[in-house]
């Protein structure tokens, strides 16, 4: 049993604790959380910490079978060169894929991630995950644009969805993004996930390419296509309306979906969900430092935050992100839209993702019976009760 105390805890279900105290068994199960009205006594055993307890993060979009990618693709390129070079740099080993892997697991569990929503192409992920103390939810992600490709594709992902779950992980199959999909193929996914009732997420709206190629079939993603992939996109016929929009009827209403990036969202696009479909299992997943990395642009976090939107938060890949740390990303967030409380990111970036992958019963708060991982943040303004760009966190359970 550990009795664990700081300046102020943050429960996440409930209003923070100043010099609470929070008592746990050894493997990390939540046993009880103690309001000391302020005053905190010395008493055997008790571990104080200056700083604020937190739950175990919940990174709800990371493609960490990229890791080994860190630093080869430069900044700021737009989408059109991103996913260009990742075409060409994914399969070359710079070292060893598997040992990057392995790494970036370890240094999200240090920086405090307790669970992650993440994309994979392949089985290589497998290994590190059966041994991480991380709980995984795998994305089995399906692409394929050409519509002569959509039974190989779904075939090759039920395959790997399978040897994902024969090791006993988690998965599901999803849709890439809707610019990387056939109709076809989203038809076998959409017929998979209604049967299955699985969990789904989408790249939505990451750049304004995305937009232009729905809308007018031309552009950077266009181009990729045709001058990256070698692809003949005769077939394709623009919509004149938003992606999302537009690839809605896809995504069973009644399955869980985590909208990924959202960067170039209008208000537009989410009236038009609310008439589709209830936002109530909708989650809206942040990577600003990956929206940095590649456009150069943060999502319009106050009109979410205006239409009250399930907000989580998500890391991306090593190719597109300096480090895996959801309190960076909090920060970055913090920095950008200063009118945000610290109690607003904190749900972000542990109950709604915990919500968002569907294990809300064991992640995302401090409640008893509950094991989310406990999480010291340093560097913290108790004045205005803000993060500041010398936060760092530090797991001590």
């Amino acid at each position: 049993m550990r009795k664990i105390a700081a300046t102020y805890i943050f429960p996440v279900n409930q209003p923070p604790i100043k010099n609470g105290t929070l008592i746990c068994e050894s493997d990390g199960t939540i046993v009880d959380i103690i309001d000391n009205n302020g005053e905190l006594k010395e008493e055997s055993g008790l571990e104080f910490y200056s700083g604020i307890l937190v739950p175990g993060f919940v990174n709800t979009h990371c493609h960490l079978e990229l890791s080994h990618l860190k630093g080869k693709i430069e900044e700021k390129t737009g989408i059109g060169g991103f996913i260009g070079k990742i075409n060409t740099l994914r399969n070359q080993d710079f070292g060893s894929i598997e040992k990057a892997i392995e790494i970036a697991d370890r240094k999200m569990w240090a920086a405090g991630t307790a669970a992650v929503g993440d994309i994979s192409n392949s089985n290589i992920t497998i290994v590190t995950k059966q041994k991480s103390k991380i709980y995984y939810h795998t994305f089995v992600e399906s692409f394929g644009f050409h519509p002569s490709r959509a039974e190989t594709a779904f075939e090759y992902a039920k395959n790997v969805l399978s040897e994902f779950r024969e090791n006993k992980l988690p998965a599901s199959i999803i849709p890439h993004s809707p610019y990387s999909v056939s109709k076809p193929l989203f038809e076998k996914i959409k017929e998979n996930a209604f049967a299955e009732k699985s969990l789904l997420s989408i790249h939505n709206q990451e750049s304004k390419g995305e937009t232009q190629f729905y809308k007018n079939g031309d552009g950077p993603i266009a181009n990729h296509l045709k001058n990256n992939l070698g692809i003949d996109i005769s077939h394709w016929k623009p919509t004149g309306k938003s992606s999302i929009i537009s690839i809605m009827k896809y995504l069973p209403p009644q399955n869980r979906l985590i909208l990924v990036h959202n960067t170039f969202t209008e208000k537009s696009d989410l009236n038009e969900l609310k008439h589709n479909r209830s936002l109530e299992n909708i989650w809206f997943a942040l990577c600003p430092n990956s929206n940095l990395y590649i456009e150069n642009k943060l999502p319009p976090i106050s009109l979410f935050k205006e239409e009250d939107l399930n907000i989580c938060l998500g890391t991306d890949s090593l190719a597109s992100n300096h480090q895996l740390s959801i309190l960076e990303e909090m920060i970055t967030i913090q920095q950008n839209f200063t009118e945000l409380k610290l109690e607003e990111l904190l749900i972000w970036a542990t109950l709604n993702g915990a919500k968002a992958l569907g294990i809300e019963s064991t992640f995302g708060t401090f409640q008893a019976g509950k094991n989310p991982g406990v999480n010291l943040i340093s560097g913290f303004d108790f004045r205005n009760m803000k993060l500041t760009i010398s936060s760092k966190v530090k797991r001590l359970v």
